[in-house]
């Protein structure tokens, strides 16, 4: 009976013992798999990281080359049909067809402030009052591709747009959305002419 017992008991510690071992290496394939799939998860986010990288990366290139196309084409100086019109009309015109190009691009102005006739500028030094410039300086939410339209738009508008700074930052929370400053410099005659003078040949 004594012998029998011992039997039980050793039957029974290697039971418990088996039974310890199974759960102890299921838990070990549980943690296994988590790790595998955390891997692979992992990989997945890095490759979709690596694919925004490169489309900010090609978008940036794309805006540094339309934004230098835009400051330096040669065009006409914006100039009144009306000789009577003041700095607040030719202004105006202006500053109505900018806000349009950034709305029709679905681009929302978070913040804007102006800086008239900035005394940096050589039309400003040089010009005796002949030309009104003013300075507009956005905070802009978009994402790379709306910008970039606006950009081109800048490049297609008829009249003299000066791009002073573009900055681009993703938005924390959401990577496709930017903040944007973008500081732009209109110019205008302040009266009427036909001829374009020999200063706006090379536009700075």
């Amino acid at each position: 009976m004594d012998k029998l017992s011992r039997w039980y008991g050793v039957i029974i510690f290697f039971l418990i013992v088996a039974a310890a071992v199974y759960f102890g290496g299921q838990q070990v394939l549980q943690v296994v798999n988590e790790m595998s799939n955390g891997k692979t998860q992992l990989e997945s986010v890095q490759s979709q990281l690596e694919q925004k990288r490169s489309a900010k990366a090609q978008m940036e290139a794309k805006l540094k080359q339309l934004k230098y196309a835009a400051t330096n084409i040669q065009k006409k100086i914006y100039s009144p049909i009306d000789a009577d019109l003041g700095n607040d009309s030719l202004f105006f015109t202006l500053y109505s067809d900018m806000i349009e190009m950034v709305h029709s691009n679905s681009i929302k102005i978070k913040a804007m402030k102006y800086v008239y006739n900035p005394e940096d500028d050589s039309f400003v030094k040089a010009g005796g009052g002949t030309y009104f410039v003013c300075d507009i300086n956005m905070e802009l939410v978009s994402n790379y591709t709306n910008l970039g339209k606006l950009i081109q738009d800048i490049y297609q508008y008829p009249y003299y747009i000066k791009i002073n700074s573009l900055d681009v930052k993703p938005y924390e929370k959401d990577k496709k959305i930017l903040i944007s400053n973008l500081s732009v410099r209109l110019y205008a005659r302040t009266a009427p002419d036909e001829t374009a003078a020999a200063g706006e040949e090379s536009l700075d």
